[in-house]
Protein backbone atom coordinates (compact mmCIF):
# COMPACT_ATOMS: atom_id res chain seq x y z
CA UNK A 1 0.00 0.00 0.00
CA UNK A 2 1.22 3.54 -0.80
CA UNK A 3 0.17 7.02 0.18
CA UNK A 4 -1.50 9.19 -2.46
CA UNK A 5 -2.04 12.92 -2.23
CA UNK A 6 -4.72 14.56 -4.33
CA UNK A 7 -5.37 18.20 -5.23
CA UNK A 8 -8.79 19.77 -4.79
CA UNK A 9 -10.40 20.67 -8.13
CA UNK A 10 -11.70 23.89 -6.54
CA UNK A 11 -8.46 25.23 -5.04
CA UNK A 12 -4.70 24.90 -5.04
CA UNK A 13 -4.68 23.37 -1.52
CA UNK A 14 -3.79 19.68 -1.31
CA UNK A 15 -6.28 17.31 0.23
CA UNK A 16 -5.23 14.94 3.07
CA UNK A 17 -3.15 12.00 1.92
CA UNK A 18 -4.74 8.58 1.91
CA UNK A 19 -3.07 5.21 1.68
CA UNK A 20 -4.49 3.45 -1.39
CA UNK A 21 -3.57 0.68 -3.71
CA UNK A 22 -2.10 2.12 -6.96
CA UNK A 23 -4.35 -0.06 -9.09
CA UNK A 24 -7.46 1.08 -7.27
CA UNK A 25 -6.22 4.66 -7.45
CA UNK A 26 -6.13 4.56 -11.25
CA UNK A 27 -9.75 3.39 -11.44
CA UNK A 28 -10.87 6.32 -9.30
CA UNK A 29 -9.35 8.78 -11.74
CA UNK A 30 -11.08 7.36 -14.75
CA UNK A 31 -12.65 10.02 -17.00
CA UNK A 32 -16.37 9.84 -17.90
CA UNK A 33 -15.77 8.63 -21.47
CA UNK A 34 -12.30 7.17 -21.59
CA UNK A 35 -9.83 6.27 -18.85
CA UNK A 36 -7.07 8.77 -18.28
CA UNK A 37 -3.68 7.33 -19.22
CA UNK A 38 -1.46 7.73 -16.20
CA UNK A 39 2.22 8.42 -16.73
CA UNK A 40 4.57 5.74 -15.41
CA UNK A 41 7.01 6.88 -12.73
CA UNK A 42 10.62 7.48 -13.62
CA UNK A 43 12.76 4.43 -12.93
CA UNK A 44 14.98 5.03 -9.92
CA UNK A 45 18.47 3.84 -9.32
CA UNK A 46 18.78 0.84 -7.08
CA UNK A 47 21.06 2.77 -4.75
CA UNK A 48 18.28 5.21 -3.97
CA UNK A 49 15.71 3.33 -1.91
CA UNK A 50 12.06 4.34 -2.42
CA UNK A 51 10.50 5.98 0.62
CA UNK A 52 7.71 4.05 2.23
CA UNK A 53 5.15 6.82 1.68
CA UNK A 54 6.14 7.63 -1.90
CA UNK A 55 3.26 7.41 -4.39
CA UNK A 56 3.61 6.03 -7.88
CA UNK A 57 1.67 9.12 -9.00
CA UNK A 58 4.06 11.60 -7.42
CA UNK A 59 4.91 14.43 -9.80
CA UNK A 60 2.13 13.41 -12.24
CA UNK A 61 -0.52 16.05 -12.93
CA UNK A 62 -3.84 14.61 -14.07
CA UNK A 63 -5.85 17.22 -15.93
CA UNK A 64 -9.57 16.87 -15.13
CA UNK A 65 -11.78 16.30 -18.15
CA UNK A 66 -14.32 19.02 -18.89
CA UNK A 67 -17.94 17.98 -19.15
CA UNK A 68 -18.74 17.86 -22.89
CA UNK A 69 -22.06 19.64 -22.30
CA UNK A 70 -20.19 22.65 -20.93
CA UNK A 71 -18.27 22.80 -24.22
CA UNK A 72 -21.47 22.30 -26.23
CA UNK A 73 -23.29 25.15 -24.49
CA UNK A 74 -20.24 27.39 -24.81
CA UNK A 75 -19.94 27.07 -28.58
CA UNK A 76 -23.71 27.12 -29.13
CA UNK A 77 -23.96 30.53 -27.46
CA UNK A 78 -22.00 32.36 -30.17
CA UNK A 79 -23.64 30.41 -33.00
CA UNK A 80 -27.08 31.33 -31.68
CA UNK A 81 -26.00 34.98 -31.54
CA UNK A 82 -24.75 34.88 -35.15
CA UNK A 83 -27.85 33.17 -36.56
CA UNK A 84 -30.05 35.59 -34.64
CA UNK A 85 -28.31 38.42 -36.47
CA UNK A 86 -29.36 37.06 -39.88
CA UNK A 87 -32.97 38.08 -39.19
CA UNK A 88 -33.05 40.44 -36.20
CA UNK A 89 -32.42 43.55 -38.33
CA UNK A 90 -35.15 42.79 -40.90
CA UNK A 91 -37.99 44.54 -39.10
CA UNK A 92 -35.72 47.45 -38.10
CA UNK A 93 -34.88 48.52 -41.67
CA UNK A 94 -37.53 51.30 -41.87
CA UNK A 95 -36.24 52.77 -38.59
CA UNK A 96 -32.62 52.52 -39.75
CA UNK A 97 -33.55 54.27 -43.00
CA UNK A 98 -35.20 57.10 -41.07
CA UNK A 99 -32.39 57.37 -38.56
CA UNK A 100 -29.67 57.57 -41.22
CA UNK A 101 -31.69 59.61 -43.70
CA UNK A 102 -31.54 57.04 -46.51
CA UNK A 103 -34.14 55.27 -48.66
CA UNK A 104 -35.50 51.83 -47.79
CA UNK A 105 -33.92 50.28 -50.91
CA UNK A 106 -30.51 51.59 -49.84
CA UNK A 107 -30.70 50.18 -46.32
CA UNK A 108 -31.63 46.71 -47.64
CA UNK A 109 -27.92 46.45 -48.44
CA UNK A 110 -27.47 46.01 -44.67
CA UNK A 111 -28.88 42.51 -45.12
CA UNK A 112 -27.16 41.85 -48.46
CA UNK A 113 -23.65 42.77 -47.35
CA UNK A 114 -23.88 40.53 -44.28
CA UNK A 115 -25.15 37.55 -46.28
CA UNK A 116 -22.52 37.98 -48.99
CA UNK A 117 -19.64 38.13 -46.50
CA UNK A 118 -21.11 35.19 -44.62
CA UNK A 119 -21.39 33.13 -47.80
CA UNK A 120 -17.78 33.90 -48.78
CA UNK A 121 -16.15 32.86 -45.51
CA UNK A 122 -18.34 29.87 -44.62
CA UNK A 123 -16.88 27.31 -47.07
CA UNK A 124 -13.33 28.30 -46.09
CA UNK A 125 -13.81 27.87 -42.34
CA UNK A 126 -12.42 24.32 -42.23
CA UNK A 127 -9.24 25.44 -44.00
CA UNK A 128 -8.71 28.41 -41.68
CA UNK A 129 -9.32 26.14 -38.67
CA UNK A 130 -6.47 23.91 -39.80
CA UNK A 131 -4.14 26.81 -40.57
CA UNK A 132 -4.67 28.81 -37.36
CA UNK A 133 -6.03 26.14 -35.03
CA UNK A 134 -9.71 25.54 -34.41
CA UNK A 135 -9.90 27.29 -31.03
CA UNK A 136 -7.84 30.27 -32.21
CA UNK A 137 -9.94 30.69 -35.35
CA UNK A 138 -13.21 30.34 -33.43
CA UNK A 139 -12.18 32.94 -30.83
CA UNK A 140 -11.02 35.29 -33.59
CA UNK A 141 -14.43 34.97 -35.28
CA UNK A 142 -16.27 35.67 -32.01
CA UNK A 143 -14.03 38.67 -31.28
CA UNK A 144 -14.45 40.11 -34.79
CA UNK A 145 -18.21 39.61 -34.66
CA UNK A 146 -18.48 41.30 -31.26
CA UNK A 147 -16.29 44.28 -32.15
CA UNK A 148 -18.07 44.90 -35.45
CA UNK A 149 -21.46 44.62 -33.70
CA UNK A 150 -20.36 47.58 -31.58
CA UNK A 151 -19.28 49.42 -34.75
CA UNK A 152 -22.70 48.74 -36.33
CA UNK A 153 -24.44 50.08 -33.25
CA UNK A 154 -22.56 53.39 -33.24
CA UNK A 155 -22.29 53.83 -37.05
CA UNK A 156 -22.97 57.50 -37.93
CA UNK A 157 -23.66 56.81 -41.61
CA UNK A 158 -24.88 54.05 -43.90
CA UNK A 159 -21.48 53.58 -45.55
CA UNK A 160 -19.76 52.89 -42.22
CA UNK A 161 -22.61 50.60 -41.23
CA UNK A 162 -22.22 48.58 -44.45
CA UNK A 163 -18.45 48.22 -43.94
CA UNK A 164 -19.07 47.02 -40.38
CA UNK A 165 -21.70 44.55 -41.62
CA UNK A 166 -19.23 43.07 -44.10
CA UNK A 167 -16.70 42.49 -41.32
CA UNK A 168 -19.46 41.18 -39.07
CA UNK A 169 -20.45 38.65 -41.74
CA UNK A 170 -16.82 37.53 -42.07
CA UNK A 171 -16.66 36.94 -38.33
CA UNK A 172 -20.03 35.21 -38.17
CA UNK A 173 -19.45 32.94 -41.16
CA UNK A 174 -16.97 30.73 -39.34
CA UNK A 175 -18.99 30.14 -36.16
CA UNK A 176 -21.61 27.55 -37.19
CA UNK A 177 -19.32 25.13 -39.08
CA UNK A 178 -16.62 25.28 -36.40
CA UNK A 179 -19.21 24.65 -33.69
CA UNK A 180 -20.48 21.58 -35.51
CA UNK A 181 -16.93 20.26 -35.89
CA UNK A 182 -16.29 20.85 -32.17
CA UNK A 183 -19.47 18.97 -31.24
CA UNK A 184 -18.57 16.01 -33.46
CA UNK A 185 -15.10 15.73 -31.92
CA UNK A 186 -16.25 16.37 -28.34
CA UNK A 187 -18.98 13.74 -28.17
CA UNK A 188 -18.44 10.05 -28.94
CA UNK A 189 -20.52 8.63 -31.83
CA UNK A 190 -22.99 7.04 -29.39
CA UNK A 191 -23.87 10.45 -27.87
CA UNK A 192 -23.63 12.77 -30.88
CA UNK A 193 -27.39 12.75 -31.45
CA UNK A 194 -27.94 14.71 -28.22
CA UNK A 195 -25.32 17.26 -29.25
CA UNK A 196 -26.97 17.63 -32.65
CA UNK A 197 -30.30 18.22 -30.88
CA UNK A 198 -28.78 21.24 -29.13
CA UNK A 199 -27.39 22.44 -32.45
CA UNK A 200 -30.84 22.01 -34.03
CA UNK A 201 -32.44 24.20 -31.38
CA UNK A 202 -29.90 26.95 -32.08
CA UNK A 203 -30.11 27.02 -35.88
CA UNK A 204 -33.91 26.75 -35.99
CA UNK A 205 -35.04 28.97 -33.14
CA UNK A 206 -32.56 31.82 -33.67
CA UNK A 207 -33.91 32.93 -37.10
CA UNK A 208 -37.47 32.57 -35.77
CA UNK A 209 -36.83 34.65 -32.65
CA UNK A 210 -34.91 37.33 -34.59
CA UNK A 211 -37.86 39.30 -36.04
CA UNK A 212 -39.78 39.22 -32.75
CA UNK A 213 -36.80 40.35 -30.69
CA UNK A 214 -35.81 42.94 -33.28
CA UNK A 215 -39.32 44.40 -33.34
CA UNK A 216 -39.51 44.54 -29.56
CA UNK A 217 -36.10 46.22 -29.24
CA UNK A 218 -36.90 48.75 -31.96
CA UNK A 219 -40.31 49.60 -30.50
CA UNK A 220 -39.11 49.97 -26.91
CA UNK A 221 -35.53 51.23 -27.27
CA UNK A 222 -33.60 52.13 -30.41
CA UNK A 223 -32.62 50.27 -33.59
CA UNK A 224 -28.94 50.54 -32.58
CA UNK A 225 -29.56 48.08 -29.73
CA UNK A 226 -30.33 45.43 -32.33
CA UNK A 227 -26.55 45.30 -32.84
CA UNK A 228 -25.32 46.38 -29.40
CA UNK A 229 -27.11 43.44 -27.75
CA UNK A 230 -24.41 41.16 -29.19
CA UNK A 231 -21.61 42.73 -27.11
CA UNK A 232 -22.25 41.09 -23.70
CA UNK A 233 -23.08 37.76 -25.37
CA UNK A 234 -19.89 37.88 -27.43
CA UNK A 235 -17.76 38.80 -24.41
CA UNK A 236 -19.23 35.92 -22.38
CA UNK A 237 -18.65 33.52 -25.28
CA UNK A 238 -15.01 34.61 -25.57
CA UNK A 239 -14.39 34.06 -21.86
CA UNK A 240 -16.07 30.63 -21.81
CA UNK A 241 -14.27 29.52 -24.97
CA UNK A 242 -10.86 30.50 -23.65
CA UNK A 243 -11.56 28.59 -20.45
CA UNK A 244 -13.23 25.38 -21.61
CA UNK A 245 -12.61 24.74 -25.32
CA UNK A 246 -9.44 22.99 -26.49
CA UNK A 247 -8.40 21.51 -29.82
CA UNK A 248 -8.64 17.69 -29.62
CA UNK A 249 -5.29 15.83 -29.63
CA UNK A 250 -6.08 14.10 -32.93
CA UNK A 251 -6.74 17.45 -34.61
CA UNK A 252 -3.53 18.93 -33.17
CA UNK A 253 -1.55 15.93 -34.41
CA UNK A 254 -3.14 16.23 -37.85
CA UNK A 255 -2.17 19.93 -38.04
CA UNK A 256 1.41 19.19 -37.01
CA UNK A 257 1.70 16.41 -39.58
CA UNK A 258 0.20 18.59 -42.32
CA UNK A 259 2.49 21.48 -41.43
CA UNK A 260 5.53 19.21 -41.41
CA UNK A 261 4.54 17.89 -44.84
CA UNK A 262 4.09 21.44 -46.15
CA UNK A 263 0.37 21.01 -46.81
CA UNK A 264 -0.86 23.99 -44.80
CA UNK A 265 -0.05 26.47 -47.52
CA UNK A 266 -2.39 29.27 -48.53
CA UNK A 267 -4.29 28.31 -51.68
CA UNK A 268 -4.67 31.81 -53.12
CA UNK A 269 -6.34 30.68 -56.34
CA UNK A 270 -8.85 28.51 -54.49
CA UNK A 271 -9.71 31.28 -52.06
CA UNK A 272 -10.13 33.76 -54.92
CA UNK A 273 -12.39 31.47 -56.98
CA UNK A 274 -14.55 30.39 -54.04
CA UNK A 275 -14.81 33.97 -52.76
CA UNK A 276 -15.85 35.42 -56.13
CA UNK A 277 -18.29 32.58 -56.82
CA UNK A 278 -19.94 32.81 -53.39
CA UNK A 279 -20.18 36.62 -53.39
CA UNK A 280 -21.65 36.96 -56.89
CA UNK A 281 -24.12 34.10 -56.45
CA UNK A 282 -25.35 35.52 -53.15
CA UNK A 283 -25.80 38.92 -54.80
CA UNK A 284 -27.85 37.32 -57.57
CA UNK A 285 -30.11 35.54 -55.08
CA UNK A 286 -30.50 38.47 -52.71
CA UNK A 287 -30.89 41.31 -55.23
CA UNK A 288 -32.42 39.43 -58.16
CA UNK A 289 -36.06 40.13 -57.38
CA UNK A 290 -35.36 43.78 -56.51
CA UNK A 291 -33.49 44.39 -59.80
CA UNK A 292 -35.79 42.31 -62.05
CA UNK A 293 -33.50 39.27 -62.27
CA UNK A 294 -31.99 38.79 -65.72
CA UNK A 295 -33.71 41.91 -66.98
CA UNK A 296 -30.89 43.71 -65.19
CA UNK A 297 -27.48 43.60 -66.93
CA UNK A 298 -25.76 43.67 -63.53
CA UNK A 299 -27.63 40.60 -62.28
CA UNK A 300 -27.00 38.80 -65.58
CA UNK A 301 -23.26 39.45 -65.44
CA UNK A 302 -23.13 38.49 -61.76
CA UNK A 303 -24.78 35.19 -62.62
CA UNK A 304 -22.32 34.49 -65.45
CA UNK A 305 -19.35 35.32 -63.20
CA UNK A 306 -20.77 33.11 -60.42
CA UNK A 307 -21.15 30.10 -62.72
CA UNK A 308 -17.68 30.57 -64.21
CA UNK A 309 -16.04 31.07 -60.79
CA UNK A 310 -17.72 28.02 -59.24
CA UNK A 311 -16.89 25.86 -62.27
CA UNK A 312 -13.27 26.93 -61.98
CA UNK A 313 -13.29 26.40 -58.22
CA UNK A 314 -14.66 22.86 -58.52
CA UNK A 315 -12.03 21.90 -61.11
CA UNK A 316 -9.21 23.52 -59.12
CA UNK A 317 -10.22 22.10 -55.74
CA UNK A 318 -10.57 18.55 -57.07
CA UNK A 319 -6.97 18.69 -58.27
CA UNK A 320 -5.44 20.03 -55.05
CA UNK A 321 -3.91 17.82 -52.38
CA UNK A 322 -5.02 20.20 -49.61
CA UNK A 323 -8.10 22.03 -50.99
CA UNK A 324 -10.03 24.89 -49.44
CA UNK A 325 -13.24 22.86 -49.88
CA UNK A 326 -12.85 19.09 -49.87
CA UNK A 327 -15.42 18.19 -52.52
CA UNK A 328 -14.09 14.63 -52.57
CA UNK A 329 -16.10 14.01 -49.41
CA UNK A 330 -19.20 13.95 -51.61
CA UNK A 331 -17.98 10.62 -52.97
CA UNK A 332 -19.23 9.18 -49.67
CA UNK A 333 -22.84 8.31 -50.43
CA UNK A 334 -24.27 8.97 -46.97
CA UNK A 335 -22.52 12.31 -46.70
CA UNK A 336 -23.66 13.38 -50.19
CA UNK A 337 -27.27 12.42 -49.45
CA UNK A 338 -27.13 14.20 -46.09
CA UNK A 339 -25.80 17.34 -47.79
CA UNK A 340 -28.78 17.27 -50.17
CA UNK A 341 -31.11 17.02 -47.17
CA UNK A 342 -29.30 19.94 -45.48
CA UNK A 343 -30.04 21.99 -48.61
CA UNK A 344 -33.74 21.04 -48.57
CA UNK A 345 -33.86 21.78 -44.85
CA UNK A 346 -32.49 25.27 -45.49
CA UNK A 347 -34.97 25.87 -48.32
CA UNK A 348 -38.01 24.90 -46.25
CA UNK A 349 -37.00 26.56 -42.99
CA UNK A 350 -35.87 29.95 -44.32
CA UNK A 351 -38.56 30.15 -47.02
CA UNK A 352 -41.38 29.70 -44.51
CA UNK A 353 -39.70 31.88 -41.87
CA UNK A 354 -39.60 34.68 -44.45
CA UNK A 355 -43.00 34.04 -46.03
CA UNK A 356 -45.28 33.64 -42.99
CA UNK A 357 -44.59 37.07 -41.41
CA UNK A 358 -44.87 38.65 -44.85
CA UNK A 359 -48.30 37.07 -45.40
CA UNK A 360 -49.59 38.06 -41.99
CA UNK A 361 -48.42 41.66 -42.24
CA UNK A 362 -49.45 42.37 -45.82
CA UNK A 363 -52.74 40.43 -46.00
CA UNK A 364 -53.99 40.20 -42.41
CA UNK A 365 -52.73 43.51 -41.01
CA UNK A 366 -50.59 42.02 -38.23
CA UNK A 367 -47.89 44.10 -36.57
CA UNK A 368 -44.33 42.91 -37.11
CA UNK A 369 -44.02 41.61 -33.55
CA UNK A 370 -47.38 39.79 -33.73
CA UNK A 371 -46.45 38.19 -37.05
CA UNK A 372 -43.18 37.05 -35.53
CA UNK A 373 -44.98 35.49 -32.57
CA UNK A 374 -46.74 33.08 -34.95
CA UNK A 375 -43.33 31.45 -35.46
CA UNK A 376 -42.97 30.88 -31.71
CA UNK A 377 -44.93 27.59 -31.40
CA UNK A 378 -42.72 25.95 -34.02
CA UNK A 379 -39.56 26.97 -32.16
CA UNK A 380 -41.05 25.75 -28.88
CA UNK A 381 -41.93 22.33 -30.32
CA UNK A 382 -38.43 21.93 -31.76
CA UNK A 383 -36.82 22.90 -28.44
CA UNK A 384 -39.04 20.40 -26.64
CA UNK A 385 -38.84 17.44 -29.02
CA UNK A 386 -35.36 17.60 -30.61
CA UNK A 387 -33.80 16.06 -27.45
CA UNK A 388 -36.50 13.37 -27.55
CA UNK A 389 -35.52 12.48 -31.11
CA UNK A 390 -31.88 12.33 -30.03
CA UNK A 391 -32.71 9.88 -27.24
CA UNK A 392 -34.76 7.71 -29.59
CA UNK A 393 -31.71 7.37 -31.82
CA UNK A 394 -29.12 6.95 -29.05
CA UNK A 395 -31.11 4.25 -27.26
CA UNK A 396 -31.65 2.34 -30.49
CA UNK A 397 -35.43 2.67 -30.29
CA UNK A 398 -35.75 4.23 -33.76
CA UNK A 399 -33.20 4.15 -36.57
CA UNK A 400 -32.26 7.54 -38.07
CA UNK A 401 -33.65 6.51 -41.47
CA UNK A 402 -37.07 5.74 -40.00
CA UNK A 403 -37.14 8.98 -38.02
CA UNK A 404 -36.14 10.89 -41.15
CA UNK A 405 -39.00 9.34 -43.13
CA UNK A 406 -41.47 10.34 -40.43
CA UNK A 407 -40.17 13.92 -40.33
CA UNK A 408 -40.34 14.32 -44.12
CA UNK A 409 -44.00 13.26 -44.15
CA UNK A 410 -44.87 15.61 -41.26
CA UNK A 411 -43.08 18.60 -42.85
CA UNK A 412 -44.77 17.93 -46.20
CA UNK A 413 -48.12 17.69 -44.40
CA UNK A 414 -47.55 21.05 -42.70
CA UNK A 415 -46.77 22.68 -46.06
CA UNK A 416 -49.98 21.32 -47.54
CA UNK A 417 -51.85 22.61 -44.47
CA UNK A 418 -50.49 26.10 -45.12
CA UNK A 419 -51.58 25.88 -48.77
CA UNK A 420 -55.24 25.41 -47.76
CA UNK A 421 -55.51 28.66 -45.78
CA UNK A 422 -57.78 31.55 -46.78
CA UNK A 423 -58.06 35.21 -45.85
CA UNK A 424 -60.42 34.16 -43.04
CA UNK A 425 -57.81 31.91 -41.37
CA UNK A 426 -57.04 33.11 -37.85
CA UNK A 427 -53.90 33.28 -35.71
CA UNK A 428 -54.48 29.90 -34.05
CA UNK A 429 -54.53 27.99 -37.33
CA UNK A 430 -51.27 29.56 -38.48
CA UNK A 431 -49.67 28.85 -35.08
CA UNK A 432 -50.84 25.21 -35.14
CA UNK A 433 -49.53 24.73 -38.67
CA UNK A 434 -46.17 26.17 -37.57
CA UNK A 435 -46.16 23.81 -34.58
CA UNK A 436 -46.79 20.89 -36.97
CA UNK A 437 -43.87 22.05 -39.08
CA UNK A 438 -41.77 22.27 -35.92
CA UNK A 439 -42.72 18.69 -35.08
CA UNK A 440 -41.30 17.58 -38.42
CA UNK A 441 -38.10 19.59 -38.15
CA UNK A 442 -37.55 18.45 -34.55
CA UNK A 443 -37.01 14.93 -35.93
CA UNK A 444 -35.31 16.03 -39.16
CA UNK A 445 -31.97 17.64 -38.36
CA UNK A 446 -30.72 15.16 -35.76
CA UNK A 447 -30.96 12.00 -37.94
CA UNK A 448 -29.51 13.89 -40.92
CA UNK A 449 -26.50 14.95 -38.84
CA UNK A 450 -25.99 11.38 -37.59
CA UNK A 451 -26.20 10.07 -41.17
CA UNK A 452 -23.77 12.71 -42.46
CA UNK A 453 -20.96 11.64 -40.13
CA UNK A 454 -21.83 7.93 -40.02
CA UNK A 455 -19.10 6.82 -42.48
CA UNK A 456 -16.51 9.59 -42.17
CA UNK A 457 -13.12 9.27 -40.53
CA UNK A 458 -12.41 11.53 -37.53
CA UNK A 459 -9.87 13.52 -39.55
CA UNK A 460 -12.63 14.39 -42.06
CA UNK A 461 -15.06 15.89 -39.53
CA UNK A 462 -13.63 19.40 -39.72
CA UNK A 463 -13.95 19.69 -43.50
CA UNK A 464 -17.32 17.95 -43.52
CA UNK A 465 -18.81 20.59 -41.21
CA UNK A 466 -18.00 23.33 -43.73
CA UNK A 467 -19.78 21.49 -46.54
CA UNK A 468 -22.90 20.68 -44.53
CA UNK A 469 -23.24 24.27 -43.34
CA UNK A 470 -22.56 25.50 -46.87
CA UNK A 471 -25.45 23.33 -48.13
CA UNK A 472 -27.77 24.62 -45.40
CA UNK A 473 -26.77 28.24 -46.01
CA UNK A 474 -27.25 28.04 -49.77
CA UNK A 475 -30.54 26.24 -49.22
CA UNK A 476 -31.72 29.19 -47.13
CA UNK A 477 -30.64 31.70 -49.79
CA UNK A 478 -32.31 29.74 -52.58
CA UNK A 479 -35.46 29.29 -50.47
CA UNK A 480 -35.85 33.02 -49.79
CA UNK A 481 -35.15 33.89 -53.44
CA UNK A 482 -37.64 31.24 -54.56
CA UNK A 483 -40.60 32.43 -52.49
CA UNK A 484 -39.86 36.09 -53.26
CA UNK A 485 -39.82 35.55 -57.02
CA UNK A 486 -42.38 32.78 -57.44
CA UNK A 487 -45.03 34.34 -55.19
CA UNK A 488 -45.09 37.51 -57.32
CA UNK A 489 -45.14 35.63 -60.62
CA UNK A 490 -47.90 33.32 -59.46
CA UNK A 491 -49.87 36.32 -58.25
CA UNK A 492 -49.62 37.87 -61.73
CA UNK A 493 -50.78 34.59 -63.24
CA UNK A 494 -53.77 34.27 -60.91
CA UNK A 495 -54.68 37.92 -61.44
CA UNK A 496 -54.59 37.44 -65.20
CA UNK A 497 -56.75 34.32 -65.05
CA UNK A 498 -59.22 35.95 -62.68
CA UNK A 499 -59.43 39.01 -64.91
CA UNK A 500 -60.24 36.78 -67.89
CA UNK A 501 -63.10 35.08 -66.06
CA UNK A 502 -64.38 38.14 -64.19
CA UNK A 503 -64.96 40.92 -66.70
CA UNK A 504 -65.67 44.48 -65.61
CA UNK A 505 -69.12 44.10 -67.19
CA UNK A 506 -69.95 41.11 -65.01
CA UNK A 507 -73.47 41.48 -63.63
CA UNK A 508 -72.52 40.09 -60.23
CA UNK A 509 -69.53 42.41 -59.91
CA UNK A 510 -71.53 45.47 -61.00
CA UNK A 511 -74.32 44.63 -58.58
CA UNK A 512 -71.82 44.31 -55.70
CA UNK A 513 -70.21 47.63 -56.61
CA UNK A 514 -73.61 49.39 -56.73
CA UNK A 515 -74.62 47.93 -53.35
CA UNK A 516 -71.35 49.02 -51.72
CA UNK A 517 -71.58 52.49 -53.33
CA UNK A 518 -75.12 52.91 -52.03
CA UNK A 519 -73.96 51.97 -48.52
CA UNK A 520 -71.15 54.54 -48.68
CA UNK A 521 -73.53 57.22 -50.00
CA UNK A 522 -75.84 56.65 -47.03
CA UNK A 523 -72.86 57.27 -44.73
CA UNK A 524 -71.91 60.64 -46.19
CA UNK A 525 -69.86 59.89 -49.31
CA UNK A 526 -70.54 61.80 -52.52
CA UNK A 527 -72.05 59.71 -55.34
CA UNK A 528 -68.91 59.85 -57.54
CA UNK A 529 -66.59 59.15 -54.62
CA UNK A 530 -68.69 56.24 -53.38
CA UNK A 531 -68.59 54.49 -56.78
CA UNK A 532 -64.83 55.02 -57.02
CA UNK A 533 -64.26 53.75 -53.46
CA UNK A 534 -66.50 50.71 -54.03
CA UNK A 535 -64.62 49.80 -57.23
CA UNK A 536 -61.28 50.18 -55.44
CA UNK A 537 -62.54 48.01 -52.58
CA UNK A 538 -63.27 45.07 -54.89
CA UNK A 539 -60.00 45.55 -56.74
CA UNK A 540 -58.17 45.33 -53.40
CA UNK A 541 -60.08 42.16 -52.58
CA UNK A 542 -59.02 40.69 -55.93
CA UNK A 543 -55.41 41.72 -55.27
CA UNK A 544 -55.43 40.16 -51.80
CA UNK A 545 -56.95 36.92 -53.05
CA UNK A 546 -54.45 36.55 -55.88
CA UNK A 547 -51.50 37.39 -53.62
CA UNK A 548 -52.65 34.75 -51.17
CA UNK A 549 -52.98 32.22 -54.01
CA UNK A 550 -49.40 33.02 -55.04
CA UNK A 551 -48.14 32.33 -51.51
CA UNK A 552 -50.21 29.15 -51.27
CA UNK A 553 -48.59 27.91 -54.49
CA UNK A 554 -45.19 28.40 -52.86
CA UNK A 555 -46.23 26.32 -49.84
CA UNK A 556 -47.49 23.61 -52.18
CA UNK A 557 -44.19 23.60 -54.09
CA UNK A 558 -42.23 23.30 -50.83
CA UNK A 559 -44.43 20.39 -49.79
CA UNK A 560 -43.85 18.58 -53.09
CA UNK A 561 -40.09 19.20 -52.82
CA UNK A 562 -40.09 17.64 -49.35
CA UNK A 563 -42.09 14.63 -50.55
CA UNK A 564 -39.71 14.19 -53.48
CA UNK A 565 -36.91 13.53 -50.97
CA UNK A 566 -38.70 10.51 -49.46
CA UNK A 567 -37.35 7.96 -52.02
CA UNK A 568 -33.82 9.29 -51.46
CA UNK A 569 -33.91 7.95 -47.88
CA UNK A 570 -33.84 4.38 -49.21
CA UNK A 571 -30.48 5.02 -50.92
CA UNK A 572 -28.77 5.71 -47.57
CA UNK A 573 -26.29 2.97 -46.75
CA UNK A 574 -26.98 1.02 -43.58
CA UNK A 575 -24.80 1.79 -40.60
CA UNK A 576 -24.66 1.08 -36.92
CA UNK A 577 -25.66 4.03 -34.78
CA UNK A 578 -22.81 4.92 -32.44
CA UNK A 579 -20.43 2.59 -34.23
CA UNK A 580 -16.78 3.38 -34.66
CA UNK A 581 -15.82 5.56 -37.60
CA UNK A 582 -13.38 4.28 -40.17
CA UNK A 583 -9.78 4.62 -39.15
CA UNK A 584 -7.90 7.67 -40.37
CA UNK A 585 -5.16 7.42 -42.91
Amino acid sequence: MAASCRTSPFSKRPLPCERKDPVAESSVLDAPEEPVQLAEPEPQAESAPKPADASPLAGTVVKPQINPWVIALTVTLATFMELLDTSIANVSLPYIAGGLGRSFDEVTWILTTYLVANAVILPMSAFFSRVFGRKNYYMACVALFTITSFCCGIAPSLNILLIARVLQGIGGGGLAPVEQAILVDTFPPAKRASAFALYTVAIVTAPAIGPVLGGWITDNFNWRWVFLINIPIGALSLWLTSRFVQDPPAFVAERKAARAAGKLRIDHIGILLVGIGSATLELVLDRGQIDDWFGSPIILWMFVIAIAAWAGAIYWELNQSDPIIDLRLLANRNFAIASAFYFVFGVGLFATTTMIPQILQSLYGYRAIDAGLVLGPGAFVITLLAPVGAQLIQRGIVHPKALLLFSLCVVAGSMMTYSSFTLQTDYNHYALARALQGLGYAFFFVPISVIAYSQLRPDQNNRASSLTNLARNWGGSFGIAFVTAVSERRQDLHQSRTGDTLAASSGTLQQSIRATAAYLTQHGYAQADSVRAATLHYYNLLDQQTRLLGFMDCFRALGLLTLAMVPVVFFIRSFKVGGKAPAGH
